[in-house]
């Protein structure tokens, strides 16, 4: 592998931040649907309790106001209308035992459309609990049954997050951010500065995309990495805009310079190592070709979002992937005996010495990994594994918990991947999920 390629800054630090931005990320949403388009009043008020609700992988129907939770092959495991949890019952009599009607668009492109949404990463899941807690708002007070608030949180989602909210410190989140960023900022652990310093002392280059605009980026990364960060990448990429970064042809997603954060013209290819805005991943390969004089020099890719990272950098590009996954540290983690494969010296520092949780696994959704499927009649429950358990192994090379969990290991040291040749299990590092593993407790199904 010649190249490494870091997504979203937070993949750079070692632990969750997830739940110290949800409170935040919830309330720029929900003042603007209050205060610009007079929506109850109730939905500022949450409680601790309430982010339960919050869980990676849940399909969103628009229209129905219902939320999913799937199997590998579309069936419904779990489903709320609004917050309130669907009995099996009601599952059942909605669903049956079918694949769910949008399921194959879904599931064969990981897509997002004007019927679902799905809710694949942290910074994402905020808006889910609010889309539910408006969807009980509307049955409280208009008792409808198709829903049409969408245009809304999509307003919402431009206002706090367009292009130019930081520098005129417009909306909720960029103001509370940089008034206080060490609130919600943690520094990178020193492992894994050591290990990026590693990897470019030993020829490899490094890039860093993201979908945040330069002026955030800059923000989050001194304060992780320090002012020097940019010493860490020899590439940075910022307002990607993925997945489209790697969808999109270079005529549609050119490359773009920056001057004071501003975006400056399009640029025909890309040449040099540099700061760019934008762009495709057909010139950034171009780029590296000739930065390491290879025909089809190997790219790993480090990521945290399914649908925006892991997927279309496998999908389009056909780079090796590793899906930053921290529902290993919440879901159970079982740690095997040591085998034969490695020696003492190559171990990692989580393996024997699992990573403390850093939030548990959400009561009202369960397990990120597995479920019961509801029995019709008489049927007893029957576990199954959960769709997004299965575009894990389906589009990641490995999976691991944090880049810390691997920061210590030898930069030769290889990993067991995802493959059609070994079990549904073998990619997890340091171990997989205890939920994945056979004859062993489970996660509660109840």
């Amino acid at each position: 592998i010649l190249v490494f390629v870091i997504t979203a800054v937070c993949v750079i630090l070692g632990e969750s931040l997830s739940f110290i931005f949800t409170p935040l990320i919830y309330d720029s949403f929900a003042q603007y649907l209050v205060t610009e388009k007079g929506y109850d009043k109730d939905l500022l008020n949450i409680t601790p309790e309430s982010l339960d609700f919050c869980c990676k992988g849940l399909v969103f129907d628009l229209e129905d106001g219902n939320f999913l939770k799937l199997a590998e092959d579309g069936t419904v495991l779990r489903a709320s209308h609004g917050t309130k949890s669907m009995t099996s019952e009601e599952i059942l009599e909605t669903y049956r035992r079918r694949e769910w009607k949008h399921f194959s668009s879904v599931n064969g492109m990981l897509s997002r459309s004007a019927k679902y949404y799905l809710y694949d990463n942290y910074f994402d899941l905020p808006g889910a609990l609010l889309c539910a807690r408006v969807v009980d708002s509307l049955d409280r007070h208009d008792r409808q049954k198709k829903y049409d608030f969408w245009k809304d949180m999509v307003a919402a989602i431009q206002h706090n997050y367009k292009i130019s909210a930081f520098k005129e410190n417009c909306g909720t989140y960029f103001p509370e951010v940089k008034n206080d960023p060490d609130k919600y900022l943690q520094r990178c652990p020193e492992s894994v500065k050591k290990w990026l310093k590693q990897l470019k002392n030993a020829g490899k280059i490094l890039l860093l995309i993201t979908s945040s605009h330069s002026d955030y980026c800059r923000l989050l990364c001194e304060h992780i990495l320090g002012h020097d960060f940019e010493e860490f990448f020899d590439i940075v990429i910022t307002n990607a805009l993925k997945p489209g970064f790697f969808s999109q042809t270079p005529n549609q997603r050119p490359f773009r310079t920056l001057e004071n954060d501003e975006e400056q013209e399009a640029l025909l290819s890309l040449d040099k190592p540099g700061w760019y805005s934008q762009g495709n991943a057909i010139h950034l390969y171009e780029l590296l070709k000739k930065m390491t004089g290879k025909v089809d020099p190997k790219v790993v890719y480090f990521g945290d979002s399914m649908h925006s990272d892991i997927f279309p950098a496998r999908h389009y590009s056909n780079w090796e992937t590793v899906f930053i996954l921290e529902e290993l540290l919440g879901d159970k983690v079982m740690v095997p005996a040591e085998t034969e494969s490695e020696p003492l010296e190559k171990k990692g520092k989580y393996e024997g010495h699992p990573p403390k949780a850093p939030y548990s696994v959400s009561k009202q959704w369960g397990s990120f990994f597995v479920d019961s499927l509801p029995g019709m009649g008489n049927a007893e429950e029957t576990l199954v594994s959960t769709w997004s358990c299965k575009c894990i192994s389906t589009y990641s090379t490995i999976a691991i918990p944090s880049l810390e969990a691997i920061a210590d290991l030898p930069l030769d040291y290889r990993f067991t991947r995802f493959s059609s040749n070994n079990s549904a299990t073998a990619g997890y590092y340091p171990s997989p999920p205890r939920a994945l593993l056979p004859n062993e407790e489970s996660v509660s199904m109840k």
